[in-house]
């Protein structure tokens, strides 16, 4: 759980930084606050055995019907950052779930992967960067054009060694 946590929490590290609305210490708080908050709602919530059951609950999820996912602000609450500031897309989604975070930006366009794991996952640090800042171009490049999604996946494929996740969460990029 921890490592997709870390993995969610990185890329939308990145999207919040690429919007240039907050400095870089409130980034690092609200990071902070989000892992926890996640830690602590998926915590009873987690099948490993069954990756399926629970995704609607372990989701992150920003449109028209729900301009505020409960998580993300709590995070912004206990680290004093506006919400508006985060300057998220008006619609995404992100399924956090045991092996794999998945992303959707737009409710018509299609899911991609931004990371997933396996036990023999040897990416290192400068790869794993690589590609989620990828999967963060393709969803604040394609989302402000209005291009649609249908193109191939972008998968990044996440260190299983959860201190070097940690560290990536911290990184200042």
């Amino acid at each position: 759980m921890k490592k997709e946590i870390a993995a969610v929490v990185f890329f939308l590290k990145r999207l919040i930084k690429k919007a240039e609305k907050l400095e870089a210490e409130k980034v690092d708080l609200f990071v902070e606050r989000l892992t926890v908050a996640l830690q602590e709602k998926f915590r009873g919530h987690w099948y490993t055995d069954n990756p399926s059951k629970g995704q609607a609950f372990r989701c992150i999820r920003v449109n028209r019907f729900h301009k505020e996912d409960a998580e993300l602000l709590r995070a912004c609450v206990e680290s004093g950052v506006q919400y508006t500031d985060l300057g998220l897309p008006k619609e995404l989604t992100l399924w956090v779930d045991p092996g794999q975070v998945c992303c959707r930006y737009g409710e018509r366009n299609l899911a991609f992967t931004v990371a997933s794991f396996s036990s023999d996952d040897n990416d290192d640090k400068e790869d794993v960067t690589k590609k989620v800042t990828s999967a963060v171009e393709r969803v604040t490049s394609d989302y402000h054009s209005g291009s649609s999604s249908d193109e191939d996946n972008v998968v990044c494929h996440v260190l299983q060694d959860m201190h070097t996740c940690t560290y990536m969460v911290n990184l200042r990029l």
